[in-house]
């Protein structure tokens, strides 16, 4: 069976994020969703309701597994059995960031592989930087989230 991993803080997750999570799960055979605790990004939501918010988006997603980790990545995929880091890419200037973080794992672990999906163009805008904007000026985020999270957002 061939797994990977999709990290991030997912603070919260957004239809891009799905749309990555979607690919992947066409690809893999197991999807593990890692929820990072990112204590040093200072998250705007709990690392548990992060958590419960994927796993809410993705209950129609049999081969996804959502859960939270709050080491290094290495560490944690390690743990996992697993080799392969799925990162989404927006636009070019991710790439450059994406591609150091990708290197890095690489020098820590040397049999990390990562692969990088891009969402739909349609979803290609969205950070959860901007939903957490347009929440915190109580603005409708219903095209920007999976509307399985819009009540828990509130909440």
């Amino acid at each position: 069976m061939k797994a990977c991993i999709y990290p991030g803080t997912f603070d919260p997750v957004t239809n891009g994020h799905l749309d990555v999570i979607k690919r992947a799960a066409k690809i893999f055979d197991k999807v593990i969703v890692a929820v990072a605790a990112s204590e040093s990004k200072q998250p705007y939501f709990s690392l548990a309701r992060r958590v419960e918010m994927v796993k809410i988006s993705t209950t129609d997603l049999k081969n996804v597994e959502v859960v939270g980790f709050d080491n290094l990545l290495v560490d944690f995929a390690k743990s996992c059995g697993v080799n392969i880091v799925i990162r989404g890419l927006r636009a070019v200037s991710d790439f450059e960031y994406e591609l150091q973080i990708g290197y890095a794992n690489a020098v820590l672990w040397d049999e990390l592989e990562t692969v990088y999906l891009m969402p739909s163009l349609q979803n290609a805008f969205i950070s959860s930087s901007i939903v957490r904007s347009v929440l915190s000026h109580n603005g409708d985020v219903s095209k920007l989230v999976p509307s399985e999270i819009l009540e828990t957002l509130k909440g």
